[in-house]
């Protein structure tokens, strides 16, 4: 007996050592070492068992690390093998979130570089124009809601609020139902990354994807129908081909395709957004965000001390985008049914993208 117990690896040094690292109590890593107390355990008594039950059979160790008897079954493993099984793990681990953070990357380049080529080499479709259409008689107004407004509270104020709150939601969840166990698992050059983390990849990145997808489809409408703003005229100030203009008799009520724009005291990004009308950008955009924000709270913020916090914050983003819309209008810049139709697409593509959360 004493002579079966000198072969028994769970007993010598390394594993001992093993234990010293990372016990039960206070696991490095929670998951991976949970199992291996739970099953060192097991495989301990596994041994005693099999050595009482065969004391004729020798045990022997193997080439990578398990212990197996004399008929060849294995009883247990070394803490050489743990420690494989560690890294292999690891390693699998590494691989795992390179590939996803290269698969979506690609995802939102395939995204991006075509509204990056809207925006610097597209251009509109060329649509005329009655000189005699009150339509497009309004004067050019800056903008209420200025772009660095916009993309603060597009993006700015959401990732932070799905930061915070993923950051308390996992911990909270962890601690009252999971205890110290992981439930991703992800790891990242041995190091492994923390839940809220992950989810928080997770949440912002359907965010930035779904608001690319959205600025897509918006510019393809923009480039391909060329609505005129409410603007055109003040902006573009027409001159048609004959040299003349709307203010001569001859040109009224015809309708005028050949034209140039002389856009006196105005950049060339004014004058050629002054053929952009159709659907309004900001109206999708703040629209698809804010929705999107305020479903995520739905589903996140479920405890009942949070409900009216909780739709305090609800009620702020969606008037933040009811307002953005508004002003759109009210400063001429678009046609009221360039607003809905912008309002619509936001919301469509928030509500697809978010099916996940239900």
């Amino acid at each position: 007996m004493n002579s079966l117990r000198s072969t028994v690896v769970f007993d010598t040094t390394p594993l001992q050592r093993l234990e010293n690292q990372s016990s039960c109590s206070e696991p490095s890593s929670p998951t991976l070492n949970s199992e291996l107390c739970v099953g060192g355990d097991a495989r301990t008594v596994n041994i005693k068992t099999h050595a009482n039950n065969n004391n004729n059979n020798g045990l022997r160790n193997t080439a990578n690390g398990s212990i197996v008897n004399g008929n060849g079954n294995i009883i247990g493993v070394t803490a050489v093998a743990v420690e494989a099984e560690k890294r292999e793990m690891e390693l699998y681990g590494t691989r795992k979130v390179c590939c996803r953070l290269l698969l979506d990357f690609l995802i939102l380049g395939c995204v991006g570089l075509p509204i990056m080529g809207f925006n610097l080499w597209g251009d509109s479709y060329k649509r005329g124009f009655f000189c005699n259409d009150d339509s497009l008689m309004h004067p050019y107004h800056e903008s209420t809601i200025p772009s660095w407004m916009l993309y603060f509270m597009c993006f700015v104020v959401p990732i932070t609020i799905i930061t915070i709150v993923e950051f308390f939601s996992t911990h909270l969840h962890e601690m009252h139902i999971f205890g110290n166990l992981s439930m991703n698992n992800y790891y990242l050059w041995h190091l492994e990354i923390p839940d809220w983390i992950v989810e928080c990849y997770k949440h912002n990145g359907l965010l930035i994807f779904g608001a690319g997808i959205c600025e897509l489809t918006t510019d393809i409408a923009k480039y391909s129908i060329g609505r005129l703003r409410p603007h055109f005229f003040a902006v573009c100030q027409p001159l048609m081909n004959d040299g003349t203009t709307c203010d001569d008799i001859q040109n009224e009520g015809r309708y005028i395709e050949d034209f140039t724009c002389r856009g006196l005291d105005y950049t060339p990004k004014i004058l050629k957004e002054a053929h952009l009308s159709f659907p309004s950008g900001h109206a999708s955009f703040t629209c698809f965000t804010m929705i999107y924000i305020a479903i995520y709270l739905h589903k996140r913020l479920t405890g009942l001390r949070m409900k009216m916090f909780k739709h305090l914050l609800q009620f702020m983003f969606l008037m933040f985008a009811w307002y953005t819309s508004l002003t759109r209008v009210s400063d001429y810049k678009h046609h009221w049914t360039d607003v809905l139709a912008g309002s619509l697409i936001g919301y469509l593509y928030a509500v697809i993208v978010t099916c996940s959360m239900w």
